[in-house]
């Protein structure tokens, strides 16, 4: 509140009566009236100062680096009118939400130097009544008179305070005291403070605004680039400061160099055009520079200043990165870990361990292991356990791809194709690549792979472009890939990369006490991805499940045990619900074909009852197909 001249020997009167009888005159201002009482009530003394309380050096450092930006700018407007300070003999002081002083920037305030002054706080219940006390506490400007001020020795001149707001928020207070009351100007004090407080509540403000700007700009995944007529670069986001310093377009103190030094096609870039006046949106450009060439997926906007282009604003994203983002978004990520694959049988528990270990490192690996043992769970597993998880899981599985297209299939397709596009290769890159049935890769697209691991770089298919990856394979063989190469059916020099680290996985036959543990995972699986209720394994189908030898390993084990769990009514499967020829594909082929039912037959180890129970019909029946084919029941 800015209020006019008041008679000096009135309000030292009012101030005498209250500090002597305790009474409020009540042409005292009811602000200033409040503040004398709560200085009472707090035992401030009422003759000279007091000890202040002072922050700590380590604490006025901290915080003066904090509020390092508002400190500067205000010294910035002080300096401009430094003459006047000198001249009135007044104080300029800048205090932060709790009324420490950060800054004292003019002549001594209540005679104390500022190394005395600076980190002190100066609270009402510090100093009792102030212009300072009374901005902090109704959060307006206000205009102290001296004998309104609670401590008579600062009685001698005036103060004004103006509280700082950004946000609808106290964040500082700046207040100007003199010394010589007399020729104060209070106009002109009053100007300059309200001055100062609409110049720092803006310039606050933008900062916020710039902040926020530049930590949003920060985080995306968008290199941002501001740049002026020549290919100077003005402003670069996080990701942009990187991209530069990756072409020594930054400077050794930090500095940035000119574009046009750097990229060699510079005047062939959306860059050039853009200043031309021309925009470019989503299109994809090739910078070459000494060190390497790069992609990007580049947008240029223009900037116009009364019709002319004063400047362009870049948006890139690095043709890399945009894989690897589509590549989770669409999915390309395990969908298992180590602890999703249950078992307690000591070959599992060997597997499971060696399996965590290797992962851990960056070999590239081989799984071995029959159809259906769970390689594909087992590498999905190994990437998520790996410092490779944040990157994509991309997976080929070569027998299903025809060999004439497999190579476009892992090394892309280059601009002179009809189809140009990446492989597989590519969108892993930072990731992993699972090779399963990695047997039934072609001989020369083999050895071309191997080479590309080796140099770490590949070209498309019609193109000469070298393009850098970085990538981990995981292969899986059916067979035995030793035995392969020793044939020369498979590649030597991708059998040697992919086999430093090798883990062979056990049948299920082999770990046969797991079978109970996995049928129930399964199930359990199942109906939390069903949203269904569990069911129960009971003791004769479970002594069914591991009396089976499992030709199909745990794949055939979990069509089995689906098949149970979708079409059993209750809660519980016993030995009826389970057929173990469901998943096989033999439908009603047996009754006619003798083949068919010998598999089936010996699939049953020759136990009638269980055959009975994997083809669903009676004993009698089955005796009745025994003789039709004249095979002997013992």
């Amino acid at each position: 509140m800015i209020r006019e001249q008041r008679n000096k020997d009135k309000l030292e009167q009012y101030y005498q009566k209250f500090i002597s009888e305790g009474q409020l005159d009540p042409n005292v201002h009811p602000w200033v009236a409040q503040s004398w009482q709560k200085s009472r009530d707090f035992r401030v003394g009422t003759e000279k100062m007091p000890s202040l309380v002072k922050l700590d050096k380590h604490e006025m450092t901290r915080r003066q680096q904090l509020h390092q930006k508002a400190i500067e700018y205000l010294n910035g407007l002080y300096n401009q009118t430094r003459e006047h300070f000198n001249v009135y003999n007044l104080s300029l002081l800048l205090l932060d939400h709790d009324c420490y002083v950060l800054k004292n920037y003019a002549l001594p305030f209540f005679q104390k130097t500022p190394g005395q002054l600076e980190g002190a706080r100066l609270s009402e219940e510090d100093i009792g009544t102030s212009s300072i006390s009374i901005a902090h506490e109704h959060k307006v400007p206000f205009l102290i008179f001296g004998a309104e001020m609670w401590i008579k020795e600062c009685q001698d001149g005036d103060a004004c305070s103006v509280p700082i707001i950004v946000d609808n928020e106290l964040v500082y207070i700046v207040t100007i005291v003199s010394v010589e009351r007399e020729k104060l100007p209070y106009s002109a004090v009053v100007a300059l403070l309200l001055s100062i407080k609409y110049a720092m509540e803006q310039h606050l403000t933008m900062q916020a605004q710039l902040e926020a700007r530049h930590a949003i700009l920060d985080s995306v995944p968008f290199a941002v680039y501001h740049i002026i007529p020549g290919g100077e670069v003005v402003y670069s986001n996080k990701l942009g400061q990187s991209r530069l310093a990756g072409i020594d377009a930054v400077t050794t103190n930090g500095g940035l160099t000119n574009l046009n030094d750097v990229v060699l096609n510079y005047r062939h870039t959306p860059l050039y055009k853009g200043f031309k006046g021309i925009p470019s949106y989503n299109k994809e450009v090739t910078w070459i520079t000494q060190r390497k060439t790069y992609e990007d997926i580049t947008t240029v906007v223009p900037l116009e200043h009364e019709k002319a282009v004063t400047s362009v604003v870049a948006v890139s994203l690095p043709i890399e990165d945009l894989r690897t983002l589509v590549a989770h978004a669409v999915g390309y990520k395990a969908r298992y870990s180590l602890s999703s694959m249950v078992g307690s049988t000591p070959v599992f528990i060997a597997m499971q361990e060696k399996a965590g270990r290797v992962a851990r490192n960056g070999n590239h690996l081989l799984l071995q292991g029959e159809p259906g043992t769970g390689k594909q769970r087992l590498a999905h597993a190994i990437h998520q356990a790996s410092p490779r998880a944040a990157g994509p899981l991309i997976s080929l599985k070569c027998g299903d791809i025809q060999p004439e297209v497999l190579e476009d299939e892992l090394f892309g397709t280059g601009e002179t194709r009809d189809e140009s596009r990446p492989g597989k290769i590519e969108l892993a890159n930072g990731g992993t690549l699972f090779l399963d049935e990695v047997e039934k890769v072609p001989l020369h697209v083999a050895t071309k792979l191997a080479e590309a691991l080796k140099a770490r770089e590949l070209c498309r298919g019609g193109e000469s472009v070298k393009r850098g990856f970085d990538i981990r394979i995981i292969a899986a063989c059916d067979s035995d890939l030793k035995r392969l190469t020793e044939k020369g059916v498979f590649s030597s020099q991708l059998y040697e990369i992919v086999s430093k680290s090798t883990i062979r996985i056990p049948l299920l036959r082999a770990r046969r006490d797991d079978i109970p543990l996995l049928a129930q995972h399964i199930i359990s699986e199942l109906a939390e991805q069903h949203n269904l209720p569990t069911k129960e394994l009971l003791s004769a189908a479970v002594e069914l499940l591991m009396s089976y030898e499992w030709p199909g390993n745990i794949k055939q084990l979990q069509g089995v045990v689906e098949q149970a769990f979708f079409n059993t009514a209750g809660d519980s499967i016993d030995v009826q619900d389970i057929s173990l020829m469901g998943e096989t594909g033999i439908g009603m082929a047996w009754k006619e074909d003798k083949e068919v039912f010998v598999e089936a037959w010996k699939v049953a180890g020759g136990n009638i009852s269980r055959l009975a129970n994997m083809l669903d019909v009676s004993r009698v029946t089955l005796y009745r197909y025994l003789k039709k084919f004249g095979l002997d029941k013992e």
